[in-house]
């Protein structure tokens, strides 16, 4: 993970203020890394959490709320309630902003927009942006169709493939490169990547990404069982296997049933 690579990036955080976008998977060990940076001396001003919230408890589509974060005692800004892209005035004081987010590499999976939003924000206001890789626990999977960007939204907002086996820091560069067009030096972006990571190699996260993909086969299936959400066929969402099995109560024949 990028986040543990610490001899890395504290170089580049120690004696600036410094805006974290995180959430329940942002870990160094068994520890929350606002925690760790604040035990290594750093001055942590403010968190940013994606969908879910920052630990990871909020239903999907439910939006989250901003506030002060009684447990780590810092100004907590929700990136999925009434706005999705980081304000000016939300950015005020923050000199560097880290990123550390557990992806599963699909395309409409909302952290990747996330990282979109923040990345084109710190770009406007000249922050430098610092993303800590962590592994796609679907491998190097590329498979389905790019998207058409005539319906581009929050669960796709890039032309790339369904399941696009990238991390999220590789996604970071591309996103600079390919649809923000900046000049260079312009929104600086450092990707801290994993140690003895490549493609292909099997990795399992520690923490749950979200509520309803709460292992490595629902991560795996969900690339498939997401389409079934347009549908009146159920993918789970409310029983204890989400996104691990599908039905309906008009199909029959079958042996295994859920309501």
């Amino acid at each position: 993970m990028g986040a543990e690579r610490v001899e890395l990036y504290l170089p580049l955080i120690s004696g600036k203020r410094v805006g974290v976008v995180c959430n329940h998977t942002s870990r160094v060990g068994g520890r929350m890394l606002p925690d760790t940076l604040r035990a290594l001396g750093c001055r942590v001003v403010r968190l940013y959490t994606p969908e879910h919230g920052l630990r990871g408890m909020a239903s999907a589509g439910e939006a989250v709320k901003s506030g002060q974060d009684a447990e780590l005692g810092v100004e907590v800004v929700s990136l999925y309630g009434n706005g999705k892209k980081p304000t000016p005035q939300q950015l005020e004081g923050v000199e560097v902003m880290l990123f550390d987010l557990q992806d599963v590499g699909v395309r409409c999976y909302t952290y990747l927009s996330t990282l979109h939003y923040v990345e084109e924000a710190c770009a406007e206001q000249g922050i430098p942006l610092l993303v800590l890789d962590r592994p796609n626990p679907n491998d190097y999977q590329v498979e389905g169709p790019v998207l058409d960007t005539a319906y581009r939204s929050f669960v796709g907002m890039h032309p790339i493939a369904w399941q696009h086996g990238m991390t999220l820091g590789e996604l970071a560069m591309l996103i600079q490169r390919e649809y923000m067009r900046l000049p260079l030096g312009h929104g600086a972006i450092t990707v801290i990547p994993c140690e003895n990571y490549w493609h292909g190699r099997k990795y399992a996260p520690p923490v749950p990404p979200s509520p309803n993909l709460p292992n490595l086969r629902s991560i795996h299936l969900y690339a498939t069982l997401a389409f079934l959400e347009g549908t009146a066929l159920s993918c789970g969402r409310g029983t204890d296997w989400p996104f691990q099995v599908a039905g309906h109560p008009s199909i029959e024949g079958m042996d295994f049933s859920f309501t």
